[in-house]
């Protein structure tokens, strides 16, 4: 597995970084640490949590897919580069989500405790907070820095000029700066490359892109009609979500013309969508994810794949129409 540079840090990151939302509910315990040593033995060493997850739960389940990584990680903790999230609703009082001052400091860390570290790699906001002023945001963040409980900030699902904004304001106050973005993006939702890729390929930010098979649609497996039980089309809170992103018949349509392209090159189609992914030059380390061991294989085989131009143009052409739209969720 190749390792490359972090943006403008000089920590080096697995091209694959394993998304972990699937633990402690698609997953169980046994589950998620065989994909965890799946992923460990393709060479992948970045691993992306949150303290929301597991995916679909509800607030009683928040911090499982935490507990479930930090068991895992106990004794090789030092082997890998971990990164978690915040912001997510993790408790029924009000301030128990958010960006405030409050509430990253506490979620920090219970995501420590949870996770069976002292620090995290990367320490991200997982939405943005319109609540909390910026400045308490970045201060937040630089003062979990500053206490040694993480060595990097980023966000996730940011607009452009929401992520240009926190830089500006972190660079004008002196504190820690953004050195990562992690943005919906796959051949279904290209629309964050109008301005959010370009912005991060320019300032040097690095992109850890999650969903790149599209909740799986992209791997083929979905037929149209009702969602299959046991996917995250129909998992607890998560399946509103993901049915109004992906289960539409314009992405059915456009599905069907990808795999073609992608049997008609020999390829998996779960190979050709990550590889797509990685052939945007502003891209660092796509997640990928699964509920099953074995699921890995395909994601891991696009690493390795020099994905041909004429067919990325065809790529590219077929799905030029996900470009509309906003730049965030």
């Amino acid at each position: 597995m190749q390792h490359v540079r972090f943006g403008p840090t000089g920590l080096q990151v697995s091209r694959l970084c394993l998304g972990t939302m699937t633990f402690g509910l698609q997953c169980d315990e046994k589950s998620s640490f065989a994909i965890l040593d799946a992923a460990a033995g393709h060479g992948i060493t970045f691993l992306d949590t949150a303290n929301a997850y597991p995916l679909g739960g509800n607030v009683g389940d928040m911090g499982r897919t935490e507990e479930i990584l930090g068991k895992w990680l106990k004794g090789k903790r030092e082997q890998f580069i971990l990164a978690t999230k915040c912001s997510g609703k993790m408790g029924n009082a009000p301030w128990q989500q958010g960006t405030s001052r409050k509430h990253v400091m506490s979620a920090i860390d219970a995501s420590l405790r949870r996770l069976g570290t002292d620090y995290v790699d990367l320490y991200q906001v997982h939405h943005f907070d319109a609540i909390t002023p910026v400045d308490e945001t970045v201060e937040a963040f630089d003062a979990v820095v500053t206490a040694g409980k993480a060595r990097y900030v980023g966000v996730s699902n940011y607009h452009a000029y929401r992520v240009a904004r926190s830089m500006g304001r972190s660079e004008a106050l002196g504190l820690t700066k953004l050195v990562s973005v992690q943005p919906r993006y796959n051949l279904l939702f290209r629309q964050v490359e109008r301005e959010l890729l370009p912005f991060c390929k320019e300032e040097d930010l690095a992109v850890i892109p999650y969903n790149p098979l599209a909740g799986g649609l992209l791997t083929g497996k979905h037929q149209r009609g009702a969602p299959p039980a046991g996917t995250r089309f129909t998992l607890g809170n998560a399946a509103k979500t993901y049915t109004e992103r992906y289960w539409q018949e314009r992405e059915f349509d456009t599905v069907a013309a990808f795999v073609k392209l992608a049997k008609d090159a020999g390829l998996d189609p779960a190979t050709l969508a990550v590889a797509w992914v990685l052939a945007h030059p502003a891209v660092t380390s796509p997640l990928v994810g699964a509920s099953k061991p074995e699921q890995l294989n395909a994601s891991v085989a696009a690493a390795d794949l020099k994905l041909d131009p004429a067919l990325k143009a065809k790529l590219d052409e077929l799905s030029h129409e996900y470009r509309m739209g906003d730049a965030a969720r």
